[in-house]
């Protein structure tokens, strides 16, 4: 036993180290900045804004961010790899209106939720073929479906508003586990990003996809098909952006051509806000999670205080900026600190 110990004992300080390291780490990561940011947010507008912390509007909040939510866990995983998806909601805005044309054939619901998932992922796969079978730029291409993919829904309803549907299916979309402020459909939310998480965190395929991110060349030529993980994120995409049409849809009691209008701008500002990479390779979805929140957070405080709905374009729009310049200027900063440390050359 004690020759035993007489071994541990020198492997102590190295562990130590190791923890302290591994602490400090995590502690000074963008995303552990921004699940602070986030509770310092929360306690500011609870002690300075009327309504802010009380029951309800922490219900309506939660239930503002939750189309947000589900189509920034697929959006995620593409820019990662170095994609992106504008079109996510424009494919929204198409998905109600073809389900509001579909409920007024007399089409039972179930089958309308069915069809519509289904329609989402037929225009993620689009995209998904444009980029990865003809080459194209993601950014161009999903710019061309925004505008076409909106176009069509005008095809299908024009300005019409499709508005009875069952209220048992809307009332189902303002629920709440057991009447508390945590709505069902942000449960539904929860339990997708435990899905992506674990596809993107713990899996083989996860890893090939921050290895797509930092080189997409020299993950090929490890043997990784490109193209066809990143179909069939962009086809995952459209499903996800048809989830939140239906949710859209039931929750606002009203199929239009222009649901979730320019919604895309507040997806990938929560997205890089969550600390992924606009030029791939990093990011993780607690992250991305606590971005959603403080965007949601941020607008909803500003709406309490009757801010304007321009000056919410204006904060959403510099949060955007602010989390692709920031942690640019930070790396930078370590680097330079990195290279005043290090001893120079004898």
């Amino acid at each position: 036993m004690a020759h035993d110990s007489l071994y541990a004992q020198p492997e102590a300080p190295a562990e130590r180290a190791a923890t302290h390291a591994w602490w400090r780490a995590a502690l000074t990561r963008w995303d552990t900045l921004i699940v602070v940011v986030l509770a310092a947010v929360v306690l500011a507008a609870s002690l300075s804004i009327d309504g802010f912390g009380s029951t309800g509007n922490a219900k309506f909040l939660l239930l503002d961010v939750v189309p947000i939510a589900l189509i920034a866990l697929p959006l995620t995983l593409i820019i990662i790899t170095g994609e992106i998806d504008l079109s996510v909601a424009s494919t929204l805005g198409l998905c109600s209106a073809v389900m509001g044309q579909l409920w007024l054939t007399g089409l039972p619901l179930e089958l309308i939720v069915v069809l519509i998932v289904l329609l989402g992922g037929l225009l993620g796969a689009v995209n998904g073929v444009f980029v990865t079978r003809f080459g194209l730029p993601a950014l161009a291409v999903t710019i061309g479906t925004l505008a076409a993919y909106r176009g069509l829904a005008y095809v299908v309803l024009g300005d019409r508003a499709v508005a009875d549907f069952p209220y048992d299916w809307t009332a189902a979309s303002l629920s709440t586990v057991a009447g508390g402020p945590l709505p069902w459909a942000m449960v539904m939310v929860l339990l997708l990003a435990c899905a992506f998480g674990i596809v993107l965190h713990a899996t083989p395929f996860g890893r090939t996809l921050y290895a797509m991110g930092n080189n997409a060349e020299a993950a090929s030529f490890a043997g990784v098909s490109v193209a066809t993980a990143k179909f069939w994120l962009f086809v995952a995409s459209g499903a996800v952006s048809g989830v939140a049409g239906v949710y859209w849809t039931l929750r606002f009691a009203s199929a239009r051509a222009d649901n979730a209008f320019a919604l895309e701008l507040a997806v990938v500002a929560a997205v890089l806000l969550g600390g992924v990479s606009i030029f791939g390779g990093r990011g993780a979805l607690l992250g991305v999670l606590a971005g959603v929140l403080l965007l949601g957070t941020v607008r909803n405080a500003l709406q309490l205080a009757d801010v304007s709905s321009e000056a919410l374009d204006v904060v959403t729009g510099s949060l955007l900026v602010a989390s692709v310049v920031v942690p640019n200027v930070v790396g930078m900063a370590r680097s330079w600190l990195r290279r005043r440390r290090r001893p120079a050359p004898a």
